[in-house]
C-alpha cells in the first residue's frame, strides 16, 4: 500500500492534531476514517483519542460536549461532529453491549486492543516533521490488502463484550467486499444467539447499512451462514426449503434462494424498497397447501406477507413512513397485470400502492421475475399496464376535476346545497373515471337533470 501523506488529511484532522499537540498530550486519529484513508475511500467519520481527560479536552475545544462515562468529547465542526475519546481499557462486559468499569490509559496500544477488527485497530499519528506514522499492532493493514475482516486477537471475547460485532462483521465484509477470516466467521456462527442481547434499533441500522450496500444480496447470504438470520428474520430463515413443486410447476429455487436472488436483481438503491424485495415471500410459509394434483399453492400470501411485513417493521423500529411503504409493497405485490382492466380498477390498485410508490412496486416485480429464473425483468404486458396507468393518471381523479362544480347542480335542479349534492357529483365523478371523453360541460349539465 502506498504511504500516507500529510496533504492527504482534511484540513480540519491537521488542525485538531496541531491543537492538542500544543498542550503536550498524545493524539491519534483512529478507527473507521484510518481505514478509509489507506484504502482511498471517502471519509465519513472523524474519531480521534487522546490522553487527555475528558475536562481538558474541553479546554482546547470549549464548544466541545460531553455528558457520558466513555471518555468521548464532541466537537461540531463544518465537516460534521468529530469525537475525540479519551484512550481507555475496558473491562467487565456484563449485558454483551458495554463494558461496565472503564480504565483511562495513555498506551496507544491499550486502546487499539480493545477495538472490534484489526482494519479498525490502526491509529494514525502526524510525526514532528509532519510525517504520517501508523500505529498497527495487530497487523490491519496486512488484512486490508488481504481484504480480510479479522478480530483483534480472540474473537470470542471481542462478541462477548459487544455482540453487535457479530453482525458488524458482516456488515463490514459486505461493504468492503472483504471475506471474514476463518476463525473469526466460526465465532460468529458459534455467537450468533447472542445478537438477541441487542436493541432492536442497532440492529436495524446494521441491518440496513447491508442493504445499502452495492451487494446487499452477498450479505444476506453471510448472515444466513453464519446463523444470524433466523435470530435476526426468523420469518425469512423459515422459507428455505419451501419449494413450489408440482406438475404444473418447474422450479430451481426455493423461496429463501428466490428472495435472495430478488434482492439481488433489484433495481432501486433504496433500502427500504430492497428490504421490502427481500421479505415480499414471507407469507408463503403460512400459506403452503399441497393440493390432490401434487401442485404446491400459496394462495393469499400476498394478504399474510403484508401482516407478517407490519411485524416485522414494528419489531425492527421503523418509522411509521418506512413501515407504510414495506407493507403496501409486500401487501399489493401480486398485482393482476392486465392492460384492458378498467380505469377504476386501475385506480384501486394505484390508491392501493400509493402513487408514490409505484416505481418501487414496480421495481420489486420486475426483482421478483428474474429472482425466480426469467431472463427478462419485464413482459410486453406488463408494459402496457405501466402505459394504461399513464393514461388514467391523466383523467380526473377527484370531484374538482370536473367540468362542472355544486354550483352548477343547484342551478340545474333548483335545489338548495345539501348532500344532494355531494350524490351527483360522486355519480358524474363515477361515469368520467370510466371514460374521461365524458368530462365535457354540456354533456355534464344533459346529465345532472337525467340524474336527478
Amino acid at each position: 500500500m502506498e504511504k500516507l501523506a500529510i496533504n492527504q488529511l482534511p484540513k480540519r484532522v491537521v488542525e485538531i492534531f496541531n491543537e492538542i499537540k500544543q498542550t503536550d498530550f498524545q493524539v491519534y486519529l483512529v478507527g473507521g476514517a484510518v481505514r478509509d484513508l489507506i484504502l482511498g475511500r471517502e471519509l465519513k467519520d472523524l474519531d480521534f483519542t487522546t490522553d487527555a481527560k475528558p475536562e481538558e479536552i474541553l479546554k482546547i475545544f470549549p464548544n466541545g460536549h460531553y455528558n457520558n462515562k466513555f471518555g468521548t468529547v464532541s466537537v461540531p465542526s463544518d465537516s460534521g461532529v468529530i469525537e475525540i475519546t479519551t484512550m481507555r481499557r475496558e473491562e467487565d462486559y456484563t449485558d454483551f453491549r458495554h463494558p461496565a468499569k472503564i480504565v483511562w490509559t495513555n498506551k496507544i496500544e491499550e486502546d487499539l486492543k480493545r477495538r472490534d477488527f484489526t482494519i479498525n485497530a490502526i491509529a494514525l499519528e502526524v510525526g514532528s516533521n509532519e510525517n504520517i506514522i501508523l500505529i498497527d499492532p495487530f497487523h490491519g493493514q496486512t488484512d486490508l490488502e488481504n481484504k480480510l475482516i479479522r478480530a483483534v486477537e480472540n474473537p470470542d471475547i471481542r462478541f462477548h463484550e459487544d455482540a453487535l460485532r457479530l453482525i458488524r462483521a458482516i456488515r463490514f465484509a459486505t461493504e468492503l467486499h472483504f471475506s471474514i477470516e476463518e476463525n473469526t466467521f466460526e465465532s460468529v456462527k458459534n455467537d450468533a444467539p447472542k445478537i438477541t442481547n441487542i436493541s432492536w434499533e442497532r440492529i436495524r441500522d446494521e441491518l440496513f447499512n447491508i442493504l445499502a450496500s452495492d451487494d446487499p444480496a452477498d450479505g444476506m447470504i453471510l448472515l444466513k451462514n453464519s446463523g444470524l438470520l433466523k435470530f435476526i428474520l426468523p420469518e425469512l430463515d423459515k422459507t428455505f426449503g419451501i419449494v413450489q413443486e408440482g406438475p404444473k410447476h418447474v422450479r430451481i429455487y426455493d423461496i429463501g434462494e428466490h428472495s435472495f436472488n430478488s434482492l439481488k436483481f433489484c433495481s432501486s438503491s433504496d433500502p427500504i424498497v430492497r428490504f421490502a424485495t427481500l421479505i415480499h415471500d414471507v407469507g408463503k410459509v403460512d400459506t403452503f397447501k399441497v393440493q390432490e394434483d401434487g401442485n404446491v399453492t400459496f394462495y393469499g400470501h400476498d394478504v399474510v406477507g403484508g401482516k407478517i411485513a407490519l411485524k416485522i417493521c414494528q419489531r425492527l423500529r421503523l418509522s411509521k413512513k418506512d413501515t407504510d411503504r414495506v407493507v403496501k409493497l409486500v401487501r399489493f405485490h401480486l398485482f393482476t397485470v392486465d392492460e384492458k382492466q378498467t380505469d377504476s380498477a386501475i385506480r384501486r390498485f394505484i390508491k392501493n400502492v400509493g402513487l408514490e410508490n409505484l416505481d418501487d412496486m414496480f421495481a420489486l416485480r420486475e426483482a421478483d421475475r428474474l429472482g425466480g429464473g426469467t431472463e427478462k425483468p419485464t413482459s410486453w404486458r406488463l408494459e402496457k399496464f405501466k402505459e394504461r396507468i399513464k393514461e388514467v393518471l391523466h383523467k380526473p381523479f377527484s370531484i374538482t376535476d370536473l367540468k362542472v362544480n355544486g354550483e352548477d347542480v343547484m342551478e340545474t335542479l333548483n335545489i338548495p346545497p345539501g348532500r344532494k349534492v355531494g350524490e351527483v357529483l360522486e355519480s358524474l365523478l363515477q361515469e368520467v373515471q370510466e371514460d374521461q371523453s365524458k368530462n365535457n360541460r354540456e354533456y355534464l349539465l344533459e346529465r345532472i337533470k337525467q340524474l336527478y
